[in-house]
């Protein structure tokens, strides 16, 4: 199950057709046939009637609509993609051996964070910044959306366990919540233990009882999720080259797990950080995440996806050669520079990338989730201690100007 989100440039998989969202567009390109891609324009799609009594329901009067891509998730088998926008719109898409068509256009209540298909492929899970997840019917494709359940804080990830009996989701405030799905109002555990957001999360096919999870806090941990069990802790600064870590500036040592992705042998898991030039490969053994190998793109990686062959598909802030491939031979990464898939591929995707503003390639995604912490105690003894200062300063100003009082008596005869 391929998922993305809140991001500005993202790539995937549908069967053997890549994907990729640049701002409202979503491109499908046959990587292995000639053939016409598929293009869908937000812009161009059904827009929701305007209702006074609940547009602005996010803090403004009157709504500003981009038609922004926000997420985007690919069903388990393969067959069916969605997305959402800016606009609040749910577009679901069905796939075929040679085309693509649009299924529905519905609508949520508020701008998603994130999209999860079940594994049976008859729901649709929507998270949005508010704290809900609704449940979209995909066989019944008209039908409006089912509130699930609601976080006290932004949702940024959901995700379903393998047997569908499970949703998982985590928010800005360090929760990771294990709910029944027929019943999501009865809690089967929560995972804790992450000292910022949780932005990503991954069930890895074959181990049906694990749950991966990356956060704001530069860790990826590893999660019995049933019964709530922290097994495991990577500190992802501890992986990377000291200069990329060593800096005194609070907002630039911040290191935000951004994306995790698996391949589809299940045997690696591909971890990428928000403004961090490495993808970090992991092995899954039982209860532990071994770091396997790791990858140095010429640019910073913006997202990658494994294609069905197990090669990784790099999205790079780059204008010259955005995407590249990559396939692990003799122990180590190499790029497929001449590959005939990645030449069909960026011949389409290269349209659409060039009108992508640079600047909102390299805006961050995350910075505005970290928890701000005010010392307000050490502030106010600052300013007291100034005041006492001042006073004591006047006080002795004070004294050398008033005159003696006591002034000396003069002596005398009978003295």
């Amino acid at each position: 199950m391929i998922q993305t989100s809140d991001m500005s440039a993202s790539v995937g998989f549908c069967s053997r057709w890549f994907i990729s969202t640049c701002d409202r567009w979503l491109v499908a390109v046959d990587s292995k046939q000639d053939r016409e891609p598929f293009v869908f324009d937000c812009s161009t799609a059904e827009k929701k009637p305007k209702n006074p009594s609940t547009d602005g329901d996010e803090g403004g009067a009157e709504e500003t609509r981009s038609d922004r891509i926000l997420a985007f998730a690919v069903s388990p088998c393969g067959n069916l993609v969605a997305l959402t926008d800016d606009s609040k719109r749910l577009i679901l898409f069905r796939c075929e051996a040679s085309s693509w068509r649009c299924i529905s256009v519905r609508f949520v209540v508020r701008r998603c964070t994130s999209l999860a298909f079940s594994q049976a492929e008859d729901q649709l899970l929507a998270a949005d910044k508010s704290g809900d997840v609704y449940s979209f019917s995909v066989l019944n494709p008209d039908q409006d959306g089912e509130l699930k359940m609601g976080h006290l804080s932004m949702v940024l990830a959901v995700t379903l366990s393998l047997d569908d009996r499970f949703i998982i989701t985590s928010d800005r405030d360090e929760k990771i919540r294990v709910s029944c799905l027929r019943s999501p109002y009865n809690i089967q555990s929560f995972c804790l233990g992450h000292k910022q957001f949780i932005s990503a999360l991954l069930v890895p096919p074959g181990h049906s009882q694990r749950l991966v999870s990356g956060s704001g806090d530069g860790t990826l941990r590893l999660w019995e999720f049933e019964s709530g069990r922290h097994l495991q802790s990577v500190d992802l600064r501890d992986l990377m080259d000291p200069e990329k870590t060593d800096n005194d500036n609070e907002k630039e040592k911040r290191l935000t797990v951004g994306r995790i992705n698996i391949s589809p042998d299940a045997q690696l898991i591909a971890v990428v950080c928000d403004k961090v030039s490495l993808v970090q490969f992991f092995s899954l053994d039982q209860d532990q995440l071994s770091p396997h190998s790791r990858l140095t793109p010429p640019h910073q990686p913006l997202d990658v996806t494994f294609d069905p062959e197990g090669r990784l598909w790099v999205l790079m802030d780059s204008d010259h050669s955005p995407l590249q491939i990559y396939t692990h031979r003799c122990g180590s990464w190499q790029c497929d520079t001449d590959s005939p898939d990645l030449t069909r591929v960026s011949a389409a995707f290269r349209i659409h990338w060039d009108k992508l503003d640079a600047s909102v390639r390299t805006a961050s995604r995350f910075d505005h989730l970290y928890v701000v912490n005010y010392d307000n105690v050490s502030e106010y003894m600052k300013k007291k201690q100034q005041r006492l200062d001042q006073q004591s300063q006047k006080r002795n100003l004070d004294q050398k100007r008033r005159p003696d009082a006591k002034k000396m008596k003069t002596p005398t005869a009978n003295s």
